[in-house]
C-alpha cells in the first residue's frame, strides 16, 4: 500500500491540480462577457446643384442581415453654392468645405479617423456640367480628390450618381426612416415588419426631381425598375429621374420663356414674382444652363442685363408654369403624364421631401392636407407684395422669398398634370423634412446601401483571464498533475517490485 508520506503528498497534488484546471476552465467560459464590437462612422457630402450638404452616419459594426442599422449622427451646410458652380475655379472649394469637415473630425471618435469612410456624391448640377463641359466637370472632381488626400479619413472617391440612382437612395432613405424595413420586437431585436407597405419618394432638387415607389406591376416597367436588397429582401422600385425640373433649373426655364415671349425686352414683367419686386438678373444667369440652351436667343450676351418685375399673379403664373411640361408627347395615354415618359400608376402613401417641404412650409402648411387647402394657401401667397411677404416667411431670404410663387404653382402642376394625383389621392402625399434627427435625403440610402459592402465584425468576447495567463495556469497545472501521476506511478511500480522478491535466509554451517 502507498501510505508513505511522498505519496500521499503526491496524490494531494494531483487531485488539487485536476480541481484547479477544472475550475479555472468552468470560471473562463461561463464568467466571459460578449461585447459589441462598438461603431462604425461614414461619412457622406451630398453635392447637389444648389449647396453641399455633409452627413455622418453611425451603425453598430456587427450589423443586421448584412446591412447596418444607420442612424445619422450630424448634419452640416457647406458655405457657399454648389460644387459645380465652382467650374472655373475648383481650388476654391477646400475653405467652404474645411469648416464643415473640422466640426465632423470632433464627432468622430479620433482613432476611428483612419477606419471612417468618406463618399461624395453629386447630383444633377453636376450632371448637367458634364453634359455642358466635361473636362470642367472633371475638374472639379479632382480638386475634391486632391483634398481629402490632406484628410485623415478614408476617402472612397467622387462620383457623380445617376439620377435613377438618386431617386432610388431616397426611396431607401424614407420608408428605412419610417419604419418600413426593420422595426424592434417585443424582445428588442431587430425584424422585419410583418406586411408592411412602403412608401413612394418624392424629391424636389435644384436641378432635378425624381419620383420612385413600388409599382402594382414592375414587369411593365422593367426599365425603370431597379431592384434592390435590404436586410435580406428584395424590392424593385420604379423609379424616373426629370433632369431640369429641379426647382432653380424649372425656373430658368421660366425666366427665358418670359424673355422670349416679351420679344425679348429688357423690362419683362413675371406674374410669379411677388407684387412691386424688381430684380435685375444678367442673361447668363439663366440662359448659361444646359436646360435654357434652347431658348437662347440670337443676340445673347451673357452680361446683358434683363429687369424682371413682379406683377404677383397666380392665374398667369400658374398658366406660364404649364408651358414648362410637355404633354403633346404622350397622346392623352393614361400611362404616359408628360415628356413621353411612361409612368405606372401612383399607388399607396408618398413621402415629399427637399425642396417639396421648403415650399410648403413657406405657404404655412405641414403634413399631409387636401388639395384645396394647398391651393387657397398658394393662390393667398401669391396674391402679396413684396412688403407684405416679408412679414409672412418665418426666415427671409431673397433669393428664395422672390420664388415661393412660382415653386408653388410648380409643385401644384407637377404632382397633379405631371404624376397623376388629385383632389383625392392628394391627402396621402406627407410633406416632411426629417423623421426624429435624421433628414429625409438620398445620402442616407446611398449610406445603408454602401453598409452591404463594408464588412461587418464579428462580436468581442471579454474574458475573465488574460489569454496568455490563462493557457499559462493550464501548462502549469498540467505539467503539475502529469509529474504527479508518473511519480505516483514510480512508487507503485517500487512497491510492487519490492512484493515479488524472494526472501533468502542465510544458512550457517558451522565448520
Amino acid at each position: 500500500m502507498l501510505t508513505r508520506t511522498p505519496s500521499v503528498v503526491a496524490q494531494v497534488f494531483l487531485l488539487l491540480s485536476i480541481v484547479l484546471v477544472i475550475a479555472i476552465a468552468v470560471i473562463q467560459i461561463n464568467q466571459q462577457q460578449v461585447l459589441s464590437p462598438g461603431l462604425k462612422y461614414g461619412i457622406v457630402l451630398d453635392a447637389g446643384s444648389s449647396r453641399t450638404t455633409v452627413y455622418v452616419y453611425e451603425w453598430p459594426a456587427e450589423k443586421e442581415n448584412n446591412t447596418g442599422v444607420v442612424s445619422q449622427t450630424f448634419k452640416c451646410n457647406v458655405e457657399g453654392p454648389g460644387i459645380s458652380s465652382y467650374e472655373s475655379s475648383p481650388g476654391a472649394l477646400a475653405k467652404p468645405l474645411d469648416d464643415c469637415l473640422n466640426k465632423v473630425k470632433e464627432r468622430i471618435p479620433i482613432h476611428l479617423h483612419k477606419n471612417t469612410s468618406v463618399y461624395l456624391g453629386a447630383t444633377a448640377g453636376m450632371r448637367l456640367l458634364r453634359l455642358q463641359n466635361e473636362s470642367a466637370a472633371n475638374e472639379v472632381l479632382a480638386s475634391i480628390q486632391n483634398y481629402f488626400r490632406a484628410q485623415p479619413f478614408e476617402f472612397r472617391g467622387a462620383q457623380i450618381i445617376t439620377g435613377p440612382e438618386e431617386g432610388v437612395y431616397g426611396w431607401i432613405t424614407a420608408n428605412y426612416l419610417m419604419g418600413n424595413f426593420l422595426e424592434r420586437n417585443l424582445w428588442r431585436t431587430w425584424v422585419h415588419p410583418y406586411r408592411k407597405e412602403t412608401m413612394g419618394a418624392l424629391d424636389l432638387g435644384g436641378a432635378s426631381t425624381q419620383i420612385s415607389f413600388i409599382p402594382e406591376d414592375s414587369e411593365g416597367h422593367f426599365n425603370s425598375t431597379l431592384q434592390v436588397k435590404l436586410y435580406g429582401y428584395n424590392y424593385n422600385v420604379y423609379t424616373h429621374s426629370y433632369q431640369c425640373y429641379g426647382r432653380d433649373e424649372a425656373e430658368k426655364r421660366l425666366l427665358a420663356l418670359l424673355l422670349q415671349k416679351s420679344n425679348a425686352s429688357a423690362n419683362v414683367d413675371n406674374p410669379c414674382y411677388p407684387q412691386n419686386y424688381n430684380t435685375a438678373l444678367t442673361m447668363k444667369y439663366f440662359f448659361g444652363s444646359l436646360c435654357t440652351q434652347s431658348l437662347r436667343p440670337a443676340n445673347y450676351y451673357p452680361n446683358q442685363l434683363v429687369n424682371f418685375h413682379g406683377t404677383g399673379d397666380p392665374g398667369l403664373c400658374q398658366e406660364m408654369v404649364s408651358l414648362l411640361f410637355n404633354s403633346t408627347a404622350c397622346r392623352d395615354r393614361e400611362d404616359c403624364p408628360f415628356n413621353g415618359i411612361h409612368q405606372p400608376k401612383a399607388k399607396g402613401n408618398f413621402v415629399a421631401f427637399s425642396g417639396f417641404y421648403y415650399t410648403i412650409n413657406a405657404l404655412n402648411l405641414s403634413g399631409h392636407f387636401s388639395l384645396d387647402d394647398f391651393n387657397s394657401s398658394m393662390w393667398f401667397f401669391c396674391s402679396q407684395s413684396w412688403a407684405q411677404l416679408q412679414f409672412m416667411l418665418p426666415k427671409f431670404e431673397e433669393i428664395y422669398a422672390r420664388s415661393y410663387c412660382f415653386s408653388a404653382n410648380f409643385i401644384y402642376y407637377l404632382l397633379v398634370h405631371g404624376y397623376n394625383f388629385n383632389a383625392e389621392t392628394w391627402p396621402q402625399i406627407h410633406f416632411q423634412k426629417e423623421v426624429g434627427n435624421s433628414s429625409i435625403a438620398w445620402s442616407l440610402g446611398y449610406m445603408l446601401s454602401l453598409t452591404n459592402m463594408i464588412p461587418a465584425e464579428g462580436k468581442l468576447i471579454q474574458l475573465p483571464l488574460k489569454p496568455s495567463l490563462f493557457a499559462g495556469l493550464l501548462v502549469f497545472l498540467t505539467a503539475m498533475a502529469l509529474l504527479c501521476l508518473l511519480f505516483l506511478v514510480y512508487l507503485c511500480i517500487v512497491s510492487h517490485h519490492r512484493k515479488n522478491v524472494p526472501r533468502v535466509e542465510h544458512v550457517f554451517i558451522p565448520e
